[in-house]
């Protein structure tokens, strides 16, 4: 069983602020009438202030009345309710909570909570009466002064296009903390522009960045889905201004990748899909449109982590948040399980006491949602080994917020939702970094190792939320069926020179981007010999390698050839490799040797003797055991993961191009020397542990 354990982090004086206390009511000396709600408090944050009370024996649910007053708390409008509270909406049902938002930042309210057993209204608690805490930002201040279009409008009106690129370099220019740069562009020529935040300045180089252990919030892939988009913004700002502990605290431990808007011509013309019509969060895997291609090279240079995926959802009945993890089951387990605690051992928690509604995504009839997918963001960074989730806001009021019909409420209510989730996702990050970490270093090597069976659709369950959950339902299993199961993996996939470099039409206007284009933006090794084009599995995407190049593929890019080990069991004496060689739970008793052009693949491998490559077309060495020196020069394409070398290993003067050798996870007793090669090799953000001095390029690996 997954563990579930207490999340202690300080909540921000940016998530909750103040502790409103109410007026002396009259009776104050009287007992309360029997089943009236007492202890009422209203705790004030960004947008939405947080009821508290305590329960009514036999409650079956609870109104939530606001009603606006002036500086002398006289009313100046009509009693409304705003909010029904009911037990599924939270996990510890002895501390009800509930998160009123949808008013105008800084106004003044008095609230009442009254409990109803079945259709029975019970007697109204006594008011509480509070200013709610206003747009972040003080007017007068340079930077903090910055407001949305969304913002100057009350939410009468969303951000445009136009408003995005000035707010967004405003906030570039006046705060040291932030860099914009534009990852791409979209069909239509809008920049994709994302915001990268460090403190006291971010990292220069996305490889810099990388070694952050950066978080990335994508805000608005579908465009008629703009509430995320619009805390992001406000979210950018604070993080770039605030001299909160909790903020520079958090910039001075990682990197915040922030993409306002990857589809801008869907949000000008809100529409779901891109100026193509294609939905682009079925687009990730596949990268046929410039905006999927512009995030995934990001993932391949940036390396977050984590991620979350701003959507909104259109069942009246879900919860306010409804959140889901990459639920594919070629996920390796570590992330499934790290982004479900995520899920569950903190925004349930957290949201409760806030007073916010979380659920899995699809809950109270949900219907056919959150599948299997890879084409999907969610399941696109699990496979990418990103601890993540989707963020689906409600669309509509619905039955726990009645007065929502008014546009602006509704919207405030969605977008300051989705700043408290963002701000709560920073938290989790930096309470739960090395655990996070530790999951994306295990599966990397998990996947490396290329083990186990092959699923090309299936899912993983997903609880209800936790009890009680009357009416609740989780999104259904997506089983995988037996045609789309592959119990033994291959070593590598095969491509002829005319699927790897042939001309495609699948993209924009009939063009689109070659395989080989795609492959290289999802930052997968391959290993060409003459005219053939090999990509093997023994690497950290394994899971996603051959959901587009297998011919079981449901939404593939060609059908590659199986490569099957051609090397297993013992073999005694020397060997010369020529070709393309893979070995998978070998023993070589003697030298190996790469010859020119040649290329050695191995998982589960062990090699007494020396091992040495020149000018070879690739050595990929995954969970294996070198017994001897290792010597690769000169050669094309090169990984190293999760294995033992008992000697020195030197890599010099090889040719990757920009492609970076990979040395992760690696156990090197002796010398590490790597010199002269055209990319400084990486390791992942997964250390080495070398027994010997480390020169040069590998100095900090």
């Amino acid at each position: 069983m997954r563990r579930q354990r207490p999340t202690l982090i300080a909540v921000s004086t940016l998530i909750a602020v103040t502790l409103t206390t109410a007026a002396t009511p009259a009776n104050a000396h009287n007992a309360a009438p029997p089943d009236q709600v007492t202890a009422l408090t209203a705790h004030q944050a960004d947008g939405y202030t947080t009821l508290a009370w305590q329960p009514v024996d036999g409650a079956t649910d609870y109104q939530i009345e606001r009603t606006p007053v002036d500086a002398d708390n006289t009313p100046t409008g009509t009693p409304t309710i705003v909010g029904i509270w009911r037990p599924n909406r939270q996990i510890n049902q002895q501390a009800p909570t509930f998160a009123d938002a949808g008013y105008n930042p800084g106004d003044t309210f008095q609230w009442r909570v009254r409990a109803r057993t079945g259709t029975t209204e019970q007697p109204y608690s006594e008011p509480v009466t509070a200013t709610t805490t206003a747009p972040w930002g003080n007017p007068t201040t340079p930077g903090e002064h910055l407001r949305t279009g969304w913002e100057t409008t009350h939410a009468a009106q969303y951000t445009s296009d136009t408003d995005e690129y000035a707010y967004t370099a405003a906030i570039d220019a006046l705060s040291d903390r932030v860099r914009v740069v534009e990852l791409g562009r979209t069909v239509q020529n809008r920049p994709i522009n994302m915001l990268v935040i460090g403190h006291p300045t971010p990292a220069a180089t996305p490889q810099a960045v990388a070694a952050t252990a950066p978080v990335a919030i994508n805000c608005n892939v579908h465009g008629n889905e703009p509430g995320d988009r619009e805390a992001c913004l406000i979210m950018a700002r604070q993080l770039a201004f605030s001299t909160d502990p909790r903020i520079t605290d958090l910039l001075s431990h990682t990197t915040v990748l922030i993409v306002p808007t990857i589809n801008g011509d869907g949000r000008a013309n809100n529409t779901r899909g891109n100026s193509t019509g294609q939905d682009l969060n079925r687009d990730y895997s596949l990268i046929r449109q410039p905006e999927t291609t512009a995030y995934i090279t990001m993932v391949r240079d940036y390396r977050p982590v984590a991620g979350y995926d701003g959507h909104e959802f259109g069942n009246s009945r879900a919860g306010d948040l409804p959140m889901l993890p990459p639920r594919h089951q070629n996920v390796a387990q570590p992330i499934f399980d790290q982004s479900q605690d995520m899920i569950e051992g903190h925004m349930y928690a957290k949201g409760a006491e806030a007073g916010w509604w979380a659920c899995p995504y699809g809950c109270e009839g949900g219907g056919n949602v959150g599948l299997s997918e890879e084409t999907i963001l969610r399941n696109t960074l699990g496979l990418k080994n990103v601890t993540n989730s989707l963020l689906e806001l409600r669309s509509s009021g619905g039955q726990t917020r009645p007065d929502e019909g008014n546009t602006a409420n509704n919207r405030r209510r969605k977008t300051y939702s989705a700043l408290w989730t963002f701000h709560q996702f920073l938290d989790y990050h930096r309470a739960d970094r090395a655990d996070i970490l530790k999951a994306r270093s295990e599966a990397i090597e998990s996947q490396a190792a290329n083990t186990g069976r092959l699923v090309f659709r299936g899912s993983r369950p997903i609880p209800a939320h936790p009890a009680p959950h009357p009416g609740d339902s989780p999104p259904p299993l997506d089983a995988p069926p037996a045609d789309l199961i592959l119990d033994t993996p291959p070593c590598a996939y095969k491509l002829t020179d005319a699927q790897y470099n042939g001309a495609r039409t699948d993209g924009p206007g009939g063009i689109g981007t070659t395989v080989a284009q795609r492959i290289a933006a999802h930052g997968w090794k391959v290993i060409t010999i003459g005219d053939e084009h090999y990509v093997p599995l023994n690497q950290p995407e394994r899971g996603l390698i051959p959901l587009l190049l297998d011919g079981k593929g449901v939404e593939k890019l060609t059908d590659g050839e199986r490569v099957y080990p051609t090397l297993t069991g013992r073999r005694n004496g020397p060997l010369t490799v020529t070709g393309f060689t893979c070995a998978d739970d070998a023993t070589i008793n003697g030298p190996v040797t790469v010859r020119a052009g040649a290329a050695l693949v191995t998982t589960a491998t062990t090699i007494s003797g020396p091992l040495t490559a020149t000018r070879a077309a690739g050595i990929l060495l995954a969970d294996s055991t070198i017994n001897g020196p290792v010597r690769i020069a000169t050669t094309d394409t090169i990984s190293i993961i999760d294995a033992t070398i008992a000697g020195p290993v030197d890599l010099s003067g090889n040719t990757t191009g920009t492609d970076a050798p990979v040395l992760a996870g690696t156990t090197i007793r002796g010398p590490l020397n790597c010199t002269a090669n055209s990319a400084t090799p990486t390791n992942l953000g997964i250390a080495n542990t070398v027994h010997g001095p480390r020169t040069s390029q590998c100095a900090a690996l």
